[in-house]
């Protein structure tokens, strides 16, 4: 029997928080559920599940700095922020901080239920991937390590998933769009305009070899050629 994928929910809002558990182990996941960040620290480091849905604002210790205290110790476990707010500066934080979704309330069952199997499938990618060749670069999303000759360089989070998406669909154009809302939560001109930055920095990093290049594709999207 296929051990079910243990997910930890953290919600002080009980009746939402019930609902959520209920819903999410009908389909098949086996939830542990909290309603502080306390508890919610002291259930992850006991239980080590493979994926944490948080909630912003809790008694105790709110979701942005479980996850900052949570990333000292592990960054690779994904993470879903449930929250009302809606102010960009916090999308942006909570991003920042190391969490690879965002969704604001009130939110449907089956966009949460969608949104967690895209980031445990990015996950088993990720943990199965093995070292790719980019040009004359050698590139290991799992260690963020971007390779050549002897030099090696260290991505950082966003840079290695970004560069990891267009990797998959080399020599093809990729959609912005689905860029945005696989790693920044949303399109919005904001997101957009941050994944810009990330464009140009990649485009640096690559730059000792001029086989590779990052093309803009207008009005659709990014084209990595190689």
């Amino acid at each position: 029997m296929t051990e079910k994928i243990k997910i930890l929910l953290a919600e002080d809002e009980t009746a939402l928080g019930t609902i959520i558990k209920e819903s999410l182990e009908t389909r098949g996941f086996d939830v542990l559920f909290c309603t502080n960040g306390e508890q919610a620290l002291n259930t992850y480091r006991a239980e080590k599940p493979e994926l944490l849905v948080l909630d912003v604002m809790m008694p105790k210790k709110d979701g942005f700095t479980l996850v900052k205290e949570i990333r000292a110790e592990n960054d690779k476990i994904p993470v879903i922020f449930l929250t009302s707010k809606s102010r960009t500066e916090d999308v942006v934080e909570g991003f920042g901080l190391g969490g690879n979704d965002y969704l604001k309330k009130p939110f449907s069952m089956e966009e949460l239920i969608v949104r967690i199997h895209a980031l445990l499938d990015r996950k088993r990618k990720r943990e199965s991937s093995e070292e790719v060749s980019i040009g004359k670069y050698r590139f290991n999303l799992s260690k963020q390590k971007l390779g050549l000759g002897e030099k090696e360089q260290t991505l950082t989070h966003r840079e290695a998933q970004l560069l990891f998406h267009l990797s998959e669909n080399r020599n093809a154009v990729t959609d912005r769009s689905l860029i945005l809302t696989q790693l920044w939560g949303n399109d919005d001109f904001f997101n957009a305009r941050s994944m810009d930055v990330f464009i140009t920095k990649l485009r640096k990093k690559l730059s000792e070899d001029e086989t590779v290049e990052i093309l803009n594709v207008r009005g659709y999207g990014y084209k990595l050629v190689c």
